[in-house]
C-alpha cells in the first residue's frame, strides 16, 4: 500500500498509490513545532511558515506562488503543531510536477524578505488577537498550558504579541537553517503515482543538506515516568498570557460570557504507546459521538451544555485526554458534577460489551471515510513516519482495535482518569477564581 525510500542526501520520502482517484497530493513535514522555541522566539515556528509562502528568486511574491497554484484549481495550505509543520498542495495528477516544483521552491528558497517579515508579523499579531478572543479555541490553549505547565508544550504556537514583536529576520533564517533539514524532513505522495516520483522529489529537493556547524536544539527528554510533560530548557521561564491562576492546576479567565467554556483533563500516551488504541476506544464511548455517555448524561437528560465532547493526542513523550464543553455560566457546578460522576463511573466500572464494539465500529467507520481523499491518505502515512519512523495501514490499525478487550479499556481508564492527575481550564464570567476550584476538585 506504501513504498518507502531514503534519498541520497536523507531525505525519508513515501509515496502512497492511490490508483481510485485523479487528484495528488504532495506533503513537506518537518519536525520542528512551537516546543522546540526558546522564550523570546515563542512563535518562530509559526512565523516561519508563513514566510514560506511570501516569495522566492524564482516566484518573487505572495501572488507569483498563488496564481501559478489558483490557474490549476490546486487545494494548498500549511499548518505549524507543537512537534511538527507541513506544507501541502493537492492538484490534479497530471498537474503534480508544477506542484512540486512550487512546494520544494518555496521550502528551499524562501527570500524571508524583511519588508515582508514586518508586513507578515502585523497579520500573525491579528490571529493572535483573533485566537485569543475566540473562547471556543482559546480554552484549548489554556488547557494545555496548565497541563502542561514547565513545559515548553505549555506555550501557543502563535507566541505573544511580545515575543512576536522582537523575532528578527535573522532569527527566522537562523531556525530555517538548524531545522529544514533531511535529517528532519519527511516527505509524502499520494494519488494515481507511480515509483517514478522518488527521482523527481531528488531532483527537487537535492540542494537541501545537513548544516555543518552543530544543531541547537530541543532533544527529545525521556521522563521518569509515564504520563510526564516535558521540561523547560534550562533558564527558560514560562510564557504566560492574561490570564489568572489559581493555586493548584486550575487557570481561569474572566469573561463576560452567556456561555463559560470550560475544559479539564489528564496527562495521557505518547505516540505509538500500545495503549493508545484501547484509550481512543475510551474517548469514543465517554464523548466522541452524540451517542456517548458524556453528551446523553450533560446535554440529553439534563440540558447542561449545548456542546459536550472528549479529546485526546500524543506527542513524542507524553499526550492528553480532555473534556470540553460549553455550558450556562449559572449551571457550572452541577454540569462539572455530572461530568465527574461519569468519569468516575468509567474508572469504576468500565465499559459494556456492546458498547465496545459499537465503539470499534465507529472508529473504523471515521477512518475509511477519512482516507477517501489523496490529502488524508498522505496526512496518516506521514505522521507515523515523522515520529516513529515506521508505518501501519489501516487494516493493521484494525487489527489492534479488535485485539482491545474491556478489561484494557478499563485499565486505561484507571491509568489516565485520576483526580491528583486533573487539570481544568475556565473562561466565563468568574472572579472568584478558589470557587471555581472548589467546583472542580471538591
Amino acid at each position: 500500500m506504501f513504498e518507502k525510500r531514503i534519498l541520497k542526501n536523507g531525505i525519508r520520502t513515501v509515496l502512497v498509490p492511490l490508483p481510485s482517484t485523479k487528484a495528488a497530493t504532495v506533503l513537506v513535514l518537518f519536525r520542528v513545532g512551537s516546543r522546540y522555541e526558546t522564550r523570546s522566539t515563542n512563535g518562530i515556528a509559526h512565523f516561519v511558515e508563513h514566510m514560506m509562502f511570501k516569495g522566492t528568486k524564482k516566484r518573487p511574491t505572495t501572488l507569483h506562488i498563488s496564481k501559478a497554484l489558483d490557474r490549476y484549481g490546486a487545494e494548498y495550505n500549511a499548518f505549524t503543531s507543537k512537534d511538527h509543520t507541513g506544507y501541502y498542495i493537492k492538484i490534479d495528477r497530471d498537474k503534480l510536477g508544477e506542484a512540486m516544483d512550487i512546494l520544494f521552491d518555496m521550502v528551499l528558497h524562501s527570500k524571508i524578505d524583511p519588508k515582508e517579515v514586518d508586513r507578515e508579523r502585523k497579520v500573525i499579531f491579528e490571529e493572535i488577537k483573533m485566537h485569543d478572543e475566540n473562547p471556543l479555541m482559546h480554552i484549548e490553549d489554556m488547557f494545555e498550558s496548565v497541563l502542561f505547565q514547565g513545559s515548553t508544550l505549555g506555550w501557543d504556537i502563535a507566541g505573544t504579541k511580545e515575543s512576536m514583536s522582537k523575532i528578527t529576520r535573522q532569527n527566522i533564517a537562523d531556525f530555517v537553517h538548524d531545522y529544514y533539514r533531511p535529517s528532519r524532513t519527511l516527505v509524502v505522495v499520494c494519488g494515481n503515482v507511480d515509483e517514478h516520483i522518488f527521482k523527481d522529489v531528488e531532483k527537487g529537493l537535492h540542494e537541501m543538506k545537513e548544516p555543518k556547524h552543530r544543531e541547537h536544539i530541543w532533544k527529545p527528554w525521556k521522563p521518569a515516568q509515564t504520563l510526564s510533560p516535558t521540561p523547560l530548557p534550562k533558564g527558560e521561564g514560562r510564557v504566560r498570557g492574561g490570564e489568572r491562576e489559581t493555586a493548584g492546576r486550575v487557570r481561569v479567565q474572566f469573561k463576560e460570557l452567556e456561555q463559560t467554556q470550560l475544559m479539564l483533563g489528564f496527562p495521557a500516551y505518547k505516540y505509538g504507546d500500545d495503549r493508545l488504541p484501547a484509550l481512543s476506544l475510551l474517548h469514543v464511548i465517554l464523548g466522541g459521538t452524540m451517542s456517548s455517555r458524556l453528551f446523553v448524561a450533560v446535554r440529553e437528560r439534563r440540558g447542561l451544555a449545548y456542546s459536550v465532547r472528549t479529546d485526546m493526542g500524543s506527542y513524542e513523550d507524553t499526550g492528553a485526554f480532555g473534556v470540553h464543553a460549553g455550558l450556562d455560566a449559572g449551571r457550572v457546578p452541577e454540569a462539572i458534577k455530572v461530568i465527574r460522576a461519569e468519569l468516575a463511573r468509567m474508572v469504576k466500572s468500565g465499559v459494556t460489551v456492546r458498547e465496545l464494539e459499537d465503539a470499534k465500529n465507529t472508529i473504523k467507520g471515521r477512518v475509511v471515510l477519512s482516507l477517501e481523499e489523496s490529502n488524508d491518505l498522505a496526512a496518516w502515512f506521514a505522521k507515523q513516519e515523522l515520529f516513529l519512523n515506521k508505518m501501519e495501514t489501516p487494516e493493521e490499525r484494525f487489527k489492534k482495535l479488535d485485539a482491545v478487550t474491556r478489561e484494557d479499556v478499563l485499565r486505561v481508564a484507571r491509568e489516565v482518569i485520576h483526580p491528583s492527575k486533573m487539570a481544568a481550564a475556565v473562561i466565563g464570567p468568574f472572579k472568584d477564581e478558589e470557587k471555581v476550584r472548589g467546583y472542580l476538585f471538591r
